[in-house]
C-alpha cells in the first residue's frame, strides 16, 4: 500500500499541536478548552462557548481562527438581527441590456463563521442557522447554495445575563457538537495576561496562519477511520442509556447526542497520537457533548440542580471497561 494511502496518526497530533501552540501564545492556560476546540473542529463539529463576562470566549474564537488560515467571518447578534443579514439577499443590478436580481452572500458563507453572543439574536434570527450546521447549506429565496468546506460555526454566549437575551431553541443546542465552558484562569496565567497586555495594540494582531485549508480536509476524513472496540462502544452506549433512565431529566441523549459522541471521541484520540478510542476519551467528552442537550425535570429545577452534577453522577456510577490494545 502506498504511503499517502494509510492512516497516519501523528499527522492529525501535529496538526493540532501547531494550532495549540499558537493559540496559547495569546489565551493562556487553558490548553484542554483548546484541546476541545480542535475536536470539534476535525469531527466537523460546532461549538457553543459559554461562560461569564470577560473569560476571553471572543479572543480565543478569533485567535482560533487566525490560526486555520480559512475565510472568517463575524456575526454580532443583536435584537434587530435580521435573517437575511445572516445568509444574505439578492439586490436589483442595473446592466446595459436591463437590470437582474444578484444574490450577495451574507456571512454565514464563509468557512469560519465566529457567531458573538448568539443568545441576544431573535429566535427568527437563531433559526436562520439550523440548516447551515445541519446540511451544510443555506436556502435563499427557494435556492439551496452549499457552504463552502471546512465549514465551521464557534458560537459565544453569556449563560448569566438575561436581559435583552432569548434562550436557544433545544433544536439549535443540539447542532452544537461541543459546550464548553473556559472558567476563570489560574493566578499564574493571569500574571502573564496582564503582562501581555503592556502594548497599544492586542497581542492577536501578530497571530498568523500555521495550518492551510486545503490540508484540514483529508485530516477530518481520517479522524473518521479511528477505531473504535465494541467494548468502548458499549460503554458509550450505556452512559447514553444512563441518561434516558434518571429520574432528575425529562429527556435524555438522543441519538444524534450518540453519534457527536461517538465522533468527537475519534478526533480526541487522533489528538493524542492513538488510532483507537479508548473508554478515557469517553468520559473525557461526555460532559461538553450532553451537558446541551438534557432537559431538566421540573423537580430538579426547583430544587437547583444543575446537568453537569447529573453527568458527573452517571459518570461515576458507569463502570469504565478494562480495554487493553493489541501489542
Amino acid at each position: 500500500m502506498e504511503k499517502d494511502q494509510t492512516f497516519n496518526k501523528f499527522s492529525i497530533a501535529e496538526f493540532a499541536a501547531r494550532i495549540r501552540n499558537n493559540i496559547e501564545g495569546v489565551f493562556l492556560g487553558k490548553t484542554e478548552v483548546i484541546d476541545m476546540l480542535i475536536t470539534a473542529f476535525l469531527a466537523r463539529g460546532h461549538v457553543l462557548l459559554e461562560d461569564v463576562p470577560g473569560t476571553g470566549k471572543t479572543i480565543l474564537a478569533r485567535a482560533f481562527a487566525a490560526s486555520v488560515g480559512l475565510s472568517f467571518a463575524r456575526i454580532q447578534c443583536t435584537p434587530d438581527l435580521l435573517p437575511a443579514d445572516i445568509l444574505g439577499v439578492s439586490v436589483w443590478q442595473q446592466g446595459e441590456s436591463g437590470g437582474q436580481f444578484v444574490y450577495r452572500s451574507g456571512p454565514i458563507v464563509n468557512q469560519f463563521v465566529l457567531v458573538d453572543e448568539i443568545n441576544r439574536a431573535t429566535p427568527r434570527a437563531q433559526s436562520a442557522l439550523l440548516e447551515a450546521m445541519a446540511e451544510g447549506q443555506i436556502s435563499v429565496e427557494g435556492k439551496r447554495l452549499s457552504l463552502p468546506e471546512p465549514f465551521f460555526v464557534l458560537a459565544t454566549e453569556n449563560p448569566v445575563e438575561f436581559e435583552g437575551t432569548f434562550p436557544l431553541p433545544e433544536a439549535q443546542k443540539d447542532r452544537f457538537l461541543l459546550s464548553l465552558n473556559i472558567g476563570y484562569p489560574s493566578a499564574e496565567a493571569e500574571a502573564l495576561i496582564l503582562e501581555n497586555q503592556r502594548r497599544i495594540t492586542h497581542p492577536i494582531t501578530d497571530l498568523k496562519p500555521v495550518a492551510a485549508a486545503e490540508e484540514i480536509a483529508p485530516l477530518q476524513e481520517k479522524v473518521t477511520q479511528i477505531h473504535v472496540d465494541p467494548m468502548v462502544k458499549n460503554y458509550l452506549l450505556a452512559l447514553v442509556d444512563a441518561t434516558r433512565k434518571e429520574p432528575n431529566l425529562r429527556v435524555g441523549i438522543s441519538p444524534r447526542g450518540s453519534l457527536a459522541l461517538y465522533r468527537a471521541a475519534q478526533a480526541y484520540a487522533a489528538l493524542h497520537n492513538r488510532d483507537y478510542v479508548v473508554p478515557e476519551d469517553i468520559k473525557a467528552l461526555a460532559l461538553p457533548v450532553f451537558r446541551q442537550r438534557m432537559l431538566l425535570s421540573s423537580e430538579a429545577f426547583v430544587r437547583g440542580i444543575i446537568s453537569d452534577r447529573i453527568i458527573e453522577s452517571i459518570l461515576d456510577r458507569t463502570p469504565i471497561p478494562e480495554y487493553r490494545t493489541a501489542t
